[in-house]
């Protein structure tokens, strides 16, 4: 008596199986009916799936490069692109990082496999290493590849972006200076060298301008544009007929990038003197540098809006008027002024814009032309009006600390969480 052979099934098909079941036995359940802590699990339970089976789509791209040749392809990426009407672009993302994760960095694979790390930040991740120096110890990657990892868990991708752009700082001081610098000088040039601006007649009255900028450049302009329209200033009362935050026609709010194109007319029919002032200071954006670097064309400066140039670009654009130094360790302003005011100074405002790029409520992007000072303890209370009292939150997020619906606590890290009272 013979016995039929069962074909064996690779486990990953096995497991691709029993999910297909499963999406099938709810294809028809209707998330409406879960309580708010059901459906706070299922979103983050799906998220974390999802990120576990982009990993293992990466390991299987990685390896296809039989289905490629098989389909005369240019790579697995390119095939699945086509395959699945994705986008071909697309495809070659998916293709350069299943390689990287695979073949370069395999503990940035794993935790994507794990749920860890989502494919964003791998992304990020993998460009922050592939930008360290060719002649660096092997040793060095491998440390850095684990810090970025770690780190991922708490950030996301544009701030894990720039913490990887000097995570040297952390696994290698001794050569973080000379490699921000290099990397820095390198982009800048490559910058000035494309920078350009491409015009375009629509017709009927409307004109398409392409703008590709260096971006210290663009952080400046952004940063004027964004004082035109930061809710709930004085000076919008001077331009809201240029700048229109409710359609008339419709009734509904204007999209963001139609409130830019107006504060751009208007910045360009007032000229530069009409800036609007944030916070009793003028619009404007802070480059700060320790004095020596900034003599000896050292390392980097930050930017006031979370950016990073090279100290001989600090140099040239403390020219500018537009462009303010914060020399660190040379002569400053006093910025404590205890009780004697309840108003933050500008001086002040310049600081918490510094150390504040942006709201300081965790998960809270809104940028630092746009927050409003506030006292951590307030000044009615005896809060004192300095730094250590003063931090930036967005007008939303500042309305939430006078909520009696709301329960704010201050982090570790000086930021400020909120939740809601049960």
């Amino acid at each position: 008596m013979s016995q039929a052979t069962v074909p064996f099934r690779h486990p990953l098909l096995r497991c691709l199986d029993d999910v297909a079941v499963a999406l099938d036995s709810v294809a028809d359940a209707d998330p409406a009916y879960l309580s708010t802590e059901g459906k706070r699990e299922l979103l983050l339970g799906l998220t974390n799936e999802i990120t576990r089976l982009e990993g293992h789509r990466l390991a299987v791209v990685a390896v296809a490069r039989d289905v490629a040749e098989e389909a005369g392809a240019r790579s697995a990426g390119a095939w699945l692109a086509h395959e699945t009407r994705l986008d071909s672009a697309a495809g070659r993302r998916l293709q350069r990082l299943a390689d990287a994760v695979s073949h370069r960095h395999p503990r940035v694979g794993a935790a994507v496999r794990a749920g860890t790390v989502d494919v964003f930040r791998a992304a990020e991740i993998v460009r922050s290493l592939d930008d360290l120096p060719r002649d660096l110890d092997p040793d060095i990657v491998r440390r850095a590849e684990r810090r970025l990892v770690q780190l991922a868990v708490d950030f996301e991708p544009r701030r894990l972006r720039v913490l990887g752009r000097r995570i040297l700082e952390v696994v290698a001081p001794e050569v973080a200076d000379e490699h921000e610098r290099r990397l820095l000088e390198r982009e800048e040039q490559y910058a000035r060298s494309r920078m350009q601006i491409t015009t375009h007649d629509l017709g009927r009255g409307l004109s398409r301008a392409i703008v590709d900028l260096p971006n210290a450049t663009m952080d400046l302009w952004m940063t004027q544009l964004q004082s035109y329209i930061a809710p709930r200033r004085a000076h919008l009362a001077t331009v809201a007929a240029r700048v229109t935050r409710v359609d008339p026609d419709t009734g509904e709010r204007v999209r963001y990038p139609r409130l830019l194109a107006q504060a751009f007319t208007t910045m360009l029919e007032q000229g530069s003197g009409g800036l609007p002032r944030q916070g009793g200071v003028a619009t404007a954006v802070l480059v700060t540098i320790d004095h020596d670097r900034l003599v000896d064309e050292l390392g980097a400066a930050g930017l006031s809006t979370g950016g990073r140039i090279s100290a001989g670009e600090a140099r040239r654009l403390a020219c500018n008027s537009d462009i303010l130094p914060v020399v660190l360790g040379g002569k400053s302003q006093p910025l404590d002024l205890g009780r004697a005011r309840r108003l933050f100074s500008p001086a002040q405002r310049k600081a918490m814009t510094i150390r504040d790029p942006e709201c300081r409520t965790d998960g809270c992007d809104i940028p630092a032309a746009w927050c409003e000072a506030h006292h951590r303890r307030p000044w009615s209370a005896g809060g004192k009006t300095d730094l250590a009292d003063g931090v930036l939150l967005c007008s939303f997020h500042h309305h939430w600390d006078h909520d009696r619906r709301y329960d704010m606590k201050w982090l570790p890290n000086g930021d400020v969480r909120f939740h809601r009272r049960r």
